[in-house]
C-alpha cells in the first residue's frame, strides 16, 4: 500500500479514537503540512467517509455521528506484522490456543489483497522462530491473572510449591514474565508479606477477589523475575573472570546466567548452580578465555569436560 493511502487510512483511525481533532493536530501527527492533510479528508470523503470540517477556536474534523466505519483495514506492513504475532503466538504452544489462532489467521487472509499473500506465505513457510513450548499447564490462568494485574484486582491462587502442599495464598499480581518456555506471576503474596513469583503451572487455581491494590509505578516484572532468580541459593557459589568485554559477556550469555560486573582485566560473572559438571559444560562452549576463582572443584569438573572433548578426537593422546 502506497505511502499517501496510508497515512488517509491514518486519518481515519485518528478520527475513530478521538472523535474530533483540529486540522493543525492531524497535520502533525501525520508530519504533513495542511493542503496535504486536505487532500486527505477528500480522499475519505471520495471512499464514502463523511467527514465534517468546523471552523473557529473550538473546531476541527470529525465523522460524523452515527457513521458505521468498514471493518478494520490494515497496510501490508501491518497484516505482516500481525502475521508474525500469530506465528509467534502459535510457537508458545498454550493450551487451547490453537484453534484460536488458526482462524484469526484464516480471517487475516481471506481480507487480505491478493498481491500480498505471496509474502506472507514466504514470512510464514521461510522464518522460524525457535521459542521453547510453554508448559500447557496453567494456560487456563493466563488470561485470568493478566486481567487482574491490569485491573490491579487481587487474586486467590491454590498453589502447589515444590515438594510441598497446595496452598492458599492471596496475592496482588504485578504482572507476567514468559521465560524459557514457562509462564510466572510476580506480585505481592499476603501469605508471606513480600513479594514472590510463582509458576503458573503450579496455580490450580486463581479466583478474582473483591479487593484492589496499587502496583509499584517503578515494578518491571522481567526486571524482578530476573533478579530472583540471580539471588536464588544453589549448592555451589560460583565466581568467573571472563577474559572479554561486558558487551561480548551480554551477548553469549544475556544476563540471566548472573551478574556481570566490568573490571580492568575482564568481567566478573557471579552467580551460583547445583551442578558443576553442568557448568563447566557452559564454560566450555564460550568463544572467549576464562578463569575460574572459585570453587576449585570446578576447575577439575572443567578438566574432566575437556579429557572427553579429547577422547572423541582420533589420534589425539592424552597427557599421563
Amino acid at each position: 500500500m502506497s505511502k499517501p493511502a496510508t497515512r488517509v487510512l491514518a486519518v481515519l483511525e485518528l478520527l475513530q479514537t478521538h472523535g474530533q481533532l483540529s486540522g493543525r493536530e492531524l497535520a502533525l501527527r501525520l508530519e504533513v503540512d495542511g493542503r496535504t492533510l486536505r487532500r486527505y479528508i477528500a480522499a475519505l470523503e471520495e471512499i464514502g467517509v463523511p467527514v465534517i470540517a468546523e471552523r473557529g477556536r473550538y473546531g476541527g474534523y470529525k465523522l460524523v455521528a452515527g457513521f458505521k466505519l468498514p471493518p478494520m483495514m490494515f497496510t501490508d506492513e501491518e497484516t505482516l506484522a500481525i502475521s508474525l504475532g500469530l506465528a509467534a503466538a502459535r510457537g508458545l504452544g498454550l493450551a487451547d490456543a490453537g484453534p484460536a489462532l488458526e482462524s484469526a489467521q484464516a480471517k487475516l487472509e481471506r481480507v487480505m489483497p491478493t498481491a500480498l499473500k505471496p509474502r506472507l506465505r514466504a514470512l510464514t513457510e521461510r522464518a522460524t522462530l525457535d521459542l521453547a513450548p510453554a508448559s500447557p499447564e496453567g494456560g487456563a490462568a493466563l488470561v485470568a491473572l493478566a486481567t487482574a494485574a491490569h485491573a490491579q484486582q487481587r487474586v486467590r491462587l491454590l498453589y502447589q510449591a515444590e515438594g510441598g502442599e497446595a496452598t492458599e495464598r492471596d496475592v496482588d499480581p504485578y504482572g507476567l514474565v514468559y521465560r524459557r518456555g514457562r509462564w510466572y506471576l510476580c506480585g505481592h503474596c499476603h501469605l508471606r508479606r513480600d513479594l514472590r513469583t510463582f509458576r503458573l503451572d503450579r496455580i490450580h487455581e486463581a479466583r478474582p477477589l473483591p479487593a484492589s491494590f496499587l502496583r509499584p509505578a517503578d515494578f518491571d516484572a522481567a526486571r524482578y523475575l530476573q533478579q530472583s532468580f540471580t539471588d536464588m541459593q544453589r549448592a555451589h557459589p560460583v565466581d568467573i573472570l571472563l577474559h572479554t568485554d561486558l558487551a561480548a559477556a551480554l551477548s553469549e550469555l544475556g544476563g540471566h546466567v548472573g551478574a556481570l560486573t566490568q573490571q580492568y582485566d575482564g568481567v566478573r560473572l557471579q552467580t551460583s548452580t547445583d551442578s558443576l559438571r553442568w557448568f563447566a559444560r557452559q564454560l566450555a562452549a564460550l568463544p572467549f578465555e576464562f578463569s575460574v576463582r572459585t570453587p576449585d572443584a570446578l576447575n577439575e569438573e572443567i578438566r574432566e569436560c575437556a579429557a572427553r572433548l579429547l577422547r572423541a578426537v582420533p589420534g589425539v593422546e592424552l597427557p599421563g
